[in-house]
C-alpha cells in the first residue's frame, strides 16, 4: 500500500468519486469524456475484465451464481454497455450457445446473436472447454 501511495503522490494523481468509491486520475486527465457507444462482447472464461474487480455488483448485477464457480472463477460472459447480461458456452460440435439473463430488448438480442455467429466463424472447428466450469456454462454446453 505504501508503494501505491508513493506512486500516486509522485504522479500527483487526483482522487475522484466513482459512485461512492475512490478512483484516481492524472491531473491533466480531469476533463469529462463522452461515454463510448454501447457494444456487445462475448468474453472467455477467466477474462481479466471480469476478474479485475473485488466489488463486482456494479457490472455483474444478480448473475454471480450462474456465471462464477464455487471458487470465484468466472465463466464465459456476455457484455452489453459495460455490464454482464448473460453467458455463453461451446458445445462439442463447436456450436456457440448462449443465454441472456435479463430483458435487453430485440435490438440487443439480435446483436448478441450476431456476435455469437461471428465468434463461431472465428473459432471454426477449434473447441475450448473452460477448466473452471460454471453452472450456466455446464447447462449450455450440454
Amino acid at each position: 500500500m505504501g508503494e501505491v501511495r508513493r506512486a500516486l503522490g509522485d504522479l500527483r494523481a487526483v482522487e475522484v468519486d466513482l459512485d461512492g468509491a475512490a478512483g484516481y486520475l492524472l491531473p491533466d486527465d480531469l476533463a469529462p469524456v463522452r461515454p463510448p457507444k454501447p457494444g456487445i462482447a462475448l468474453l472467455p472464461a477467466l477474462d481479466s475484465t471480469v476478474m479485475g474487480w473485488a466489488e463486482r455488483d456494479w457490472y455483474l448485477g444478480p448473475h454471480r451464481a450462474a456465471l462464477f464457480d464455487r471458487s470465484g472463477n468466472p465463466g464465459p460472459t456476455i457484455w452489453w454497455d459495460g455490464r454482464v447480461i448473460g453467458g455463453w458456452a461451446q458445445r462439442p460440435e463447436s456450436e456457440i450457445v448462449y443465454r441472456v439473463l435479463e430483458d435487453v430488448g430485440r435490438e440487443v438480442a439480435a446483436g448478441v446473436e450476431a456476435e455469437a455467429d461471428r465468434l463461431r466463424d472465428f473459432m471454426g472447428p477449434v473447441r475450448v472447454t473452460p477448466r473452471f466450469r460454471t453452472p450456466l456454462e455446464r447447462q449450455l454446453s450440454g
